[in-house]
């Protein structure tokens, strides 16, 4: 029994090393040459923009679900004018980086994981190693960087499709004018303190937290992708988890990410 548990210890402390010995030359592979800057660019594509409906959607009805809840509580104080000051402090610093990670980690993880998966187990990996190609540099690194710049810009996006789906809300059924929502949201972001005397703190919340998860989701994939055995079945189970993986290191790092800003970023 203790054998047994010494073993899996040992695989799992391996696979750990695996992990960061791929993100520093996933890293590292991306300040030298030969750079692929086409598989860059498809991959932001792939990335970024096919993922624009489902953060759009995700943001927009958060924005709308939120807006909606607490009018019903803010009611009771007689404070439904802070509605969009509530709304923009969830989105910009929590929800929207949360949830703009979690819809990522679900279509784009998985997607990395299965087709890194498909070309382990077809032999095409090992078929770049014969032509002198580096898998890493050329499949690993465009995706990595991709997501450290693409997740990040999603965040943004869905942060403004929450808040302006909060202004539908209050508009058409909490009957405050839009004017004095727009005016609330951008007291709050003022109200959240500045760095540097520009940049708004809650900016750095909400930027920050998705450019870290945009690294999580694509080292995950790609480490889980690369690691497939076992056919076909070996590329579903790589994708299970890569998704599972992805979404609790999201939720468990968005937690210390907080700590250390609330720390270092008061409001």
């Amino acid at each position: 029994m203790l054998e047994r548990f010494n073993e899996a210890a040992k695989r799992q402390v391996h696979s750990l090393q695996e992990f960061f010995v791929l993100s520093g030359k996933a890293i590292g592979f991306a300040f030298s040459r030969p750079f692929y800057r086409g598989d860059l660019i498809q991959q932001m594509d792939e990335i970024g923009v096919k993922s624009l409906p489902i953060v759009l959607l995700t943001g927009f009805f958060t924005g709308m679900v939120l807006a909606l809840q607490s009018s019903v509580q803010l009611k009771t104080f007689g404070a439904t004018m802070y509605i969009g000051r509530l709304v923009a402090a969830s989105m910009i610093r929590e929800l929207g980086p949360v949830l703009a990670g979690l819809m990522v980690a679900g279509r784009v993880g998985s997607g990395i994981a299965a087709q890194l998966g498909s070309m382990r187990v077809t032999e095409q990996i090992d078929a770049l190693n014969t032509l002198g190609t580096d898998p890493i540099r050329k499949l690993v690194t465009p995706r990595v960087l991709a997501a450290l710049i693409m997740v990040p810009t999603l965040t943004v996006i869905n942060d403004f499709a929450g808040i302006l789906g909060g202004s539908v809300i209050c508009a058409a059924y909490v009957g405050i004018p839009t004017s004095l929502y727009w005016r609330t949201v951008f007291e709050q972001i003022a109200a959240g303190g500045f760095i540097f005397k520009y940049l708004p703190n809650d900016f750095i919340h909400g930027l920050l937290k998705p450019f870290v998860f945009g690294g999580i989701i694509s080292l995950v994939g790609c480490n889980f992708g690369l690691k497939t055995t076992g056919g076909t079945e070996g590329v579903g189970i790589a994708t299970t988890r890569t998704v599972v993986t992805a979404s609790i290191l999201i939720l468990v790092v968005d937690y210390f990410i907080t700590q250390v800003l609330l720390a270092f970023l008061p409001s």
